[in-house]
């Protein structure tokens, strides 16, 4: 495991005060900009953490599927552990790793189960196929192998043979996350780098500080 014991330094790219948009919103939207020019692998890519009601943190990584001036967009089953844990609990914190622009992202917000027809419109444009998955799969609960689980998708796609559009099971829809703050990081050499946090103010503007690495 030569990577436990291996150092690398990053780059010399710097990220200051000067250089980014009043808006964290519009920050963001530049820097997945830039992760997509590069061809960062699924550079919608994100680490949601959950809090459930016994106190107990959770991640797992999902897709950004929406992004407008209010915040950030994934869908999920409602019935699974992450969907469990914000009816509880609607903190949440999402990571944006880009490795290879030496850039990260943390958001801390609040999550709220969207709209019917926000849901509606995201289960439309996912493949068939995939909304046959979602449907077939009661996600996060325990299964007794791999066959069962390929067995329960062929029964739902015989049974949903000639449904056309599929409708949206009640379950399954939008998160919608309103942050309340967003840390723009930069790798930089020795260990120095750039961390911007946008926070909100008691008029609900933001307000960018530096934080310490």
């Amino acid at each position: 495991m030569d990577s436990l014991s291996r150092h690398t330094d990053y780059g010399s790219v710097a990220l200051d005060e000067n250089s980014v948009a009043d808006d964290p919103q519009v920050q963001f939207a530049s820097w997945l900009d830039d992760a997509e020019r590069e061809g960062i692998y699924e550079p919608n890519a994100m680490v949601v953490s959950t809090v459930d009601q016994r106190g107990h943190p959770s991640s797992r990584t999902v897709l950004l599927k929406g992004l407008d001036a209010h915040g950030f967009t994934f869908v999920t089953n409602y019935r699974s552990a992450k969907g469990v844990a914000l009816t509880g609990n609607p903190h949440v914190s999402l990571l944006f790793p880009w490795y290879q622009l030496q850039r990260q992202v943390i958001v801390l917000g609040t999550a709220t189960f969207a709209t019917e027809e926000a849901s509606d419109a995201l289960f439309a444009a996912r493949p068939r196929e995939s909304q046959i998955a979602s449907i077939a799969s009661e996600q996060s609960r325990p299964i007794d192998s791999r066959e069962t689980l390929e067995a329960a998708v062929t029964n739902r796609t015989r049974d949903l043979d000639g449904v056309d559009p599929i409708p949206r099971p009640a379950w399954w829809g939008a998160v919608h996350v309103q942050p309340d703050s967003i840390e723009f990081w930069q790798g930089r050499t020795s260990r120095l780098h750039d961390r911007l946090r946008y926070g909100r103010a008691s008029n609900g503007s933001w307000v960018v500080e530096r934080l310490q690495p």
